[in-house]
């Protein structure tokens, strides 16, 4: 599907593809690591997952669809779970574990988490209000946020919410008030900025960072000291957070190396029983991603704690994590069904769309912008723009981050060669585009049905009404059953919050 003036030879790539993009052998193979654990591709061409034909799910209960892999979504979390606590138990400490809800939360999946054995972490009233109803113990949940609301604080004191991280100096004297009046002792962190902020393998290490969240680490001894002036407050620990999608274990490294420097002096003043290190483990959106393993990655970190404890002479302390999207993100996929494809010709050239990947959260690895070859420049090809039924409003990452996916057509497979196709949403927008750039059989047609998958963390989270588009389903899928998470919206029950409706 490339013009006359540059044709590729057969299955070569498109001009227009990005550098990171390659031609797949097969277009309906499933990638590995991108995909949940038990998606398959059945004899007939149709897509499983957990057992679950795509097709029924789309007949049951429409599309677009969020389809979490129930089991993908318990295992990611016990082997993450596992893979910290057995490398901080090799040196001699532990490693506690909140699931970050923000990622994705619904009452089965923090009831997942609970029997996994993690925490929650929370980061607003309805979150924790969700945590609360579906059952988590007040004492294994933790409290985020850079500006909590003095009835969010109410909330979590009187709720019994084991750790409140503190992010400014009004909150520590609004938590210590509000737990004075409610006669209780509540937990606290100190959220500290440690200069460093990852992404992907890379991370920067500066003198501050500029940022909402947190506090300097020149500030956090003083900090500690307003906390551990009142009787109301119980300092934890040091919490820090150094960003998202992260590949490897540098980052973490180097933030865990300056903050025990902070941890050692603020121990002459009192126990400091923890060090969380937040979370950002990575997970793969295409091939071209390759994650560390957690293992790895775990036992790299616990490998600079013990020796950075050794250096300043001090005790291992406890660590924590707040792992989400690297346990909810892979286990998840959306369905949409085909509406309209239209084939685009472009000029090749160094096209400005490309290379979109490395938006600031959700760069892929590898993923630069691609440069033609010098034969293909001034020719032109064809880019083929399949829309679906649904767009940014139930996946806003690409249009906020670049961030970069996988589709396949998974109602049928087909015996088709490839073509570079762009997903693009039903939305009035220019930028509602779902995946970038891939490869689909050259003969996709409206009324297939395809999926993308790594969409578990932030998609619903971020989810909106742009356009009265109601918000989808959600459903779990495990041993061949499907059930509902979360009931999709209706168009009534948009209207019905508009009161200028009221009198009809």
């Amino acid at each position: 599907m490339v013009s006359a003036q540059h044709a590729p030879a057969a299955g070569g790539p498109n001009p227009l593809a990005p550098a990171w993009l390659d031609v797949p052998a097969d277009v309906n193979d499933l990638v590995d690591g991108v995909w949940p654990q038990e998606a398959s591709r059945r004899d007939d061409g149709v897509v499983e997952i957990a057992g679950v034909a795509v097709t029924d799910l789309a007949a049951s209960f429409g599309t677009p669809l969020y389809v979490v892999d129930e089991s993908s979504a318990r295992a990611n979390a016990a082997r993450i779970s596992t893979a910290l606590n057995d490398a901080m138990t090799s040196i001699g400490s532990s490693a506690g574990c909140y699931y970050a809800g923000k990622a994705f939360l619904s009452a089965d999946v923090v009831r997942w988490m609970l029997e996994a054995g993690l925490g929650v972490d929370v980061c607003s009233g309805g979150e924790l209000a969700l945590a609360l109803a579906a059952g988590a113990p007040p004492a294994r949940i933790g409290f985020h946020g850079n500006n909590k609301s003095q009835t969010e604080i109410e909330r979590a004191v009187t709720s019994g919410v084991g750790t409140i991280v503190l992010d400014s100096l009004q909150e520590i004297e609004r938590v210590a008030a509000a737990a004075e009046r409610h006669g209780v002792r509540q937990g606290v962190r100190l959220r500290i900025n440690s200069g460093v902020h990852a992404q992907t393998h890379d991370f920067l290490a500066t003198a501050h960072e500029d940022q909402k969240f947190g506090l300097t680490l020149e500030a956090a001894e003083s900090a500690v000291a307003a906390i551990r002036s009142h009787a109301s407050l119980d300092f934890v620990g040091l919490h820090c957070h150094i960003g998202s999608q992260i590949f490897d274990a540098g980052g973490f490294s180097e933030s865990a190396h300056r903050l025990l420097a902070v941890h050692a002096r603020l121990l002459e003043g009192g126990p400091v029983p923890t060090l969380n290190l937040g979370g950002g483990f990575g997970i793969a959106y295409t091939a071209a991603d390759r994650p560390t393993p957690i293992e790895t990655i775990a036992a790299q970190i616990a490998e600079t704690v013990a020796a950075t404890c050794s250096e300043l002479g001090i005790p291992v302390p406890a660590l924590a994590f707040e792992p989400g999207r690297s346990i909810i993100g892979g286990a998840g996929v959306t369905l949409y069904t085909v509406g309209t494809t239209k084939d685009v010709t472009v000029e090749v050239g160094v096209d400005p769309d490309l290379g979109t990947g490395a938006g600031a959260e959700g760069a892929t690895d590898g993923a630069a912008a691609a440069v033609p070859d010098t034969e293909a420049v001034g020719s032109s090809a064809v880019r083929r723009y399949v829309s679906v039924d649904g767009g940014m409003s139930d996946n806003a990452r690409p249009s906020l981050y670049g961030a970069d996916y996988t589709v396949r057509v998974v109602g049928r497979a087909s015996a088709s060669g490839p073509q570079l196709v762009r997903l693009a949403g039903k939305h009035c927008e220019s930028g509602d585009i779902v995946v970038n750039a891939d490869y689909l059989p050259a003969d996709v047609s409206p009324g297939d049905l395809v999926a993308v998958p790594a969409t578990g963390a932030y998609c619903f989270s971020l989810a909106s009404n742009y356009n009265f588009l109601t918000r989808p389903p959600v459903v779990a899928v495990r041993d061949g059953r499907a059930r509902i998470l979360v009931r999709g919206e209706t168009e009534d029950q948009l209207l019905a919050r508009d009161a200028g409706l009221d009198a009809r």
